[in-house]
Order: C-alpha cells, then structure tokens, then sequence
C-alpha cells in the first residue's frame, strides 16, 4: 500500500497500536502527524519517525483548547489532510458494578472514548475536504466490547458501541465529499503498556484459543494492517463499516459464570472473583 504525498494524522500515535500505526503509514510514505499526550511516549515517535515532514505535537485531545492549537499548528503546516485515524480511547480502569460508578467516572469516560473523537473529527472534515486526491479517509479504532456484552466494564462498552452508530452515520453524511468513514474493532492486543501473555500462567497458555479461535492475541500490526487497508485505494468502496481485527473472537464470543460467582469469556488468569 503505497502513501506517497498523502498526509496523516493520528490521535495516541505515541504508543500502542497507534504508534504502529504511525509507523506503518511513515513506512508507506505518507507524511505523519501525531498527537500524543504524554510527553516521553511523544519526543520516543518523534525519533522514531525522524525526518520526512512528519510533526508529533504533545495534546491532551479531550481538552478542546488543545486541540484548537493543534490544529492551528497542523493548518499552517499541511495544507490538508488526507486520512484521519481516531485511535485514543481507553478504559481508564474503570472495572466495577453499574451502581458504583461516579458521575465523574461517566465524564472521564465520554470524555476520552467518544466526546474526543466527536471533537477531533470535526476539526479535521475542513482538511480532509481540501484533498487533492479522489477519496479521503476517517478511520476509527473502536473495540470488540462495544459488539458483546463485558460486566462491569458497561459504560466502556456503551460509548465503543456509541462509535460504531457515528462511523455508520457519518460515513453517510461525508459520502458526497468523497470521505469515507470506517472503523475497526480489535479485541485484545499485546503491547508494552498491554503485555497480555506476561501475566499468563504458563500451563494456561494453551488454552488461548478457547478465547480466541486463532490461537493467539492481536498484535499491533495486527491492527495498523487493517487500518492501512481501510485508508487505502484497495478500500475505495467501502465505507460505514467495521472491521472485526480479533482472530474470530466475536464469531466464538460468550460470557459464562465462574464457580467464584464472576463472569468470564477467558478462563485463563485468575484475579479474584472474576477469571480475568
């Protein structure tokens, strides 16, 4: 998949699956534009991606004054945009029963897993219009969770399920300027911030693929492959969909109860009450 002259921009592109993501699209020639909030993850892309008209900028994207000098910057930068890719999102720990979630917790969690996304979106439709190209491309990274039930993860779940809803309707409205909305839904990916296999206990290990029918977890280039195909020619008529990025996880999905009283599609770590 080739970039060339084709710019970038991707939210968390400083860790992760979107630091993958940025990688891939550099590789691939595109120029890159990150927004990242954490300052050492941003100076490490920075390096990473060297030169070649690539800009990582430090923001925190739920805060709208950041993102209004953001995109300032990015403006007297690059003359447009040719494909967004809306990648932060995060559960923020937040693991616990409906009736003892906060108000606050409901904020924080709208705030970083759909406001942001509504935000950072609108800030770049103006960019993404000013394309030379035929097509541009939005490219959302929801997760599996919001297409099955997780207990006590219910507000995550409802705002991933949420962006689903605004990837298929969004990609209606923006289909008359050629700009083509999707997403993709990963379901567990091994990271540095996410090193999944670590905690398994060696005799488990095995047993991964009756979680996961390919046997393994996602990896991150798992992930930024789907997303590079989304953004590309080759998805040239597709738009308003999801992409299942999970080994056929959904395809096998089912949560049961455990002895303890919990809840578990993964019989593979015990944490407490709930088989984790």
């Amino acid at each position: 998949m080739n970039f060339n002259d084709k710019t970038v921009l991707v939210t968390g592109g400083g860790a992760g699956i979107g630091r993958d993501v940025a990688e891939r699209f550099a590789k691939a020639g595109a120029r890159v534009i990150v927004l990242e909030i954490d300052p050492v993850r941003a100076d490490q892309v920075r390096q990473s991606l060297g030169d070649g008209g690539h800009l990582v900028l430090e923001a925190d994207v739920t805060s709208q004054a950041a993102l209004d000098s953001a995109f300032a910057t990015v403006a007297e930068r690059y003359p447009a945009l040719d494909v967004l890719v809306n990648n932060v999102g995060d559960a923020l720990q937040v693991f616990k029963p409906l009736e003892q979630y906060s108000d606050e917790d409901f904020e924080r969690l709208y705030a970083v897993n759909l406001r942001q996304v509504f935000q950072v979106t609108r800030a770049a439709i103006p960019l993404l219009r000013r394309r030379t190209g035929a097509q541009a491309s939005i490219v959302n990274v929801a997760s599996i969770e919001g297409y099955r039930g997780i207990p006590f993860l219910s507000v995550y779940a409802a705002f991933k399920s949420a962006l689903g809803g605004f990837t298929r309707s969004l990609a209606l409205e923006l289909a008359g300027d050629r700009i083509r909305v999707n997403q993709i839904a990963p379901e567990t990916t091994e990271t540095p911030q996410m090193p999944v296999s670590a905690v398994i206990k060696p005799e488990y290990r095995e047993r991964v693929s009756d979680w996961i029918p390919l046997g393994r977890f996602g990896e991150p280039e798992d992930m930024s492959n789907a997303v590079l195909f989304l953004a590309s020619d080759l998805a040239g008529w597709i738009t308003g969909t999801t992409l299942h990025v999970d080994g056929g996880a959904l395809a096998a999905a089912g949560w049961y109860r455990t002895p303890q009283g919990g809840w578990t599609n993964t019989p593979v770590v015990e944490s407490g009450g709930f088989i984790y």
